[in-house]
């Protein structure tokens, strides 16, 4: 009879025989324990030879994917466990979580895609009274784009801006002249939310973005109406149409390639009239009561944070390098259409915008129309450019190297000193206009036209000063 330790050993050999019989195993009992080593060669022999007579089966590889899909815990759990897990999640913590792996990812996109969880996480109250409100949605559609973007990485981008943008389709306060809310910050929250969406999207990427963004929101058709109707007109929409571009496409951008872009598409399906008057539409100056300012414009100048935004669009497309798709004439051919919106403007405003916009610009305007023969207009410019840097504080050395610049323009001798003399001639005439101006009566702006007077007296003076200096070096 077997004793127990035999019989353990019996089972162990068959639990660990792979399905094999016992009876194929040859076991030789050995009491001695100097035959142990005859019993190993014995098992080990056998083992060898019933290997060779047996082609060895196929292997298979796992991947980790398909291992974690078997055994992973998450695999494991019911489909509505998993959703209570991500309940207690926040939106930033989902986000990281749908990294995880595939299968992961797509659970989250499940749970995401319930009308329950985009009721609970999709804010839809943009209308906070305290600062601390505003920025806690701003933080939260940040969040939220980061979510969006982790949670649709491997879909195609046509399917994953479909996806994502049929969860903001019907919130008023994020479509174009849906709400009437003076402090509504939905666009701003809007514009965070996309921008750290397609934060590193290659150029194609971001141009099927605006494609899908113009359809779904029919931008075009918009502007079209825009800036085909007469100044004055249809302000809220125009209003709407600032605020949209501004807050969603333009502005949430720190840096000004991505920003350039944008304005770009914006204006590149139009004729440069147009871009003209879409550019002032975004740009332009606002009242203190929200509307613009195209009289104001025309009537009396305005101080330069009036101008400082549209200037600012204009270095933003044409400072460095010309933006592409652009001919070199059409940074000048804009803004020769810009100052003329609604009528000309006043010629201290144009003098201001020219120095806002920088050195580069501003002479390629003059030269432009000292080479038309233009010396008219270019010396009353250049004479409220001097006024500008007086009033605003710039160094007159600027506007005498500009001077010096101009006459360079020039071939010859007699050219130079005729435009020479016809600067100061200008000096003159503006001096007595302004001068006949503060006479005439008590007008409510006699005050700021004498002191006007004296900033162009006092501008005179510090810029013949620097101009007869350079000479004199």
């Amino acid at each position: 009879m077997a004793s127990v330790p035999f019989l353990q050993c019996l089972r162990s050999v068959g639990r660990n025989s792979c399905g094999n019989s016992l009876a194929s195993v040859s076991v030789r009992v050995m009491v001695r324990k100097d035959t142990k080593h005859v019993l190993k060669y014995t098992l080990t022999h056998k083992s060898h030879k019933r290997t060779r007579s047996r082609p060895l089966p196929a292997r298979t590889i796992v991947t980790r994917s398909q291992c974690s899909g078997r055994t992973g815990f998450f695999h494991r759990l019911p489909a509505e466990v998993f959703a209570m897990i991500l309940d207690k999640l926040s939106v930033l913590e989902v986000s990281v979580l749908s990294m995880v792996s595939k299968e992961i990812t797509q659970y989250t996109l499940g749970y995401i895609s319930t009308l329950a969880w985009k009721n609970k996480t999709i804010l839809q109250s943009f209308h906070h009274g305290t600062r601390l409100e505003q920025r806690s949605t701003i933080a939260h559609y940040r969040d939220l784009g980061l979510l969006f973007k982790r949670c649709t990485l491997l879909l195609p981008t046509k399917e994953r801006l479909k996806f994502i943008f049929s969860k903001f389709s019907q919130i008023p306060c994020l479509l174009l002249e849906q709400c009437l809310a003076p402090d509504c910050i939905g666009f701003t929250s809007y514009g965070v939310f996309l921008q750290t969406l397609i934060a590193g999207w290659d150029e194609v990427e971001c141009h099927r973005v605006f494609n899908f963004l113009s359809d779904h929101t029919h931008l075009l058709q918009k502007i079209e109406a825009v800036i085909t109707g007469k100044p004055g007109v249809r302000w809220y929409q125009k209003m709407q149409l600032r605020l949209f571009c501004r807050q969603v496409l333009l502005d949430p951008w720190p840096n000004q390639p991505e920003c350039q872009f944008w304005l770009t598409q914006l204006l590149k399906p139009w004729p440069l009239v147009s871009q003209a008057h879409l550019l002032f539409v975004l740009y332009g100056p606002l009242m203190s009561e929200g509307t613009f300012g195209w009289q104001d414009l025309v009537e009396r100048g305005l101080p330069h944070s009036a101008l400082w935004d549209l200037a600012r669009a204009i270095l933003l497309l044409f400072g460095k390098l010309e933006a592409k798709c652009q001919t070199a004439n059409s940074p000048l051919a804009i803004l020769e259409e810009i100052i003329v919106i609604p009528q000309p403007w006043h010629v201290e405003n144009v003098a201001r915008l020219l120095v806002l916009c920088g050195s580069s610009l501003c002479y390629n305007v003059l030269a432009s129309k000292a080479v038309n023969g233009r010396l008219l207009e270019i010396s009353r410019l250049m004479v409220y450019i001097i006024l500008v840097c007086e009033k605003d504080g710039y160094h007159m050395t600027w506007a005498v190297k500009m001077v010096q610049q101009i006459c360079k323009v020039f071939s010859t001798a007699p050219e130079r000193f005729c435009f020479i003399q016809q600067l100061e001639n200008m000096f003159s005439e503006v001096t007595r206009e302004f001068f006949e101006f503060s006479v005439t009566g008590n007008h409510l702006e006699d005050r700021e036209t004498f002191q006007t007077l004296c900033f162009l007296l006092d501008s005179s003076a510090r810029f013949h000063t620097k101009f007869l200096h350079m000479f004199l070096k």
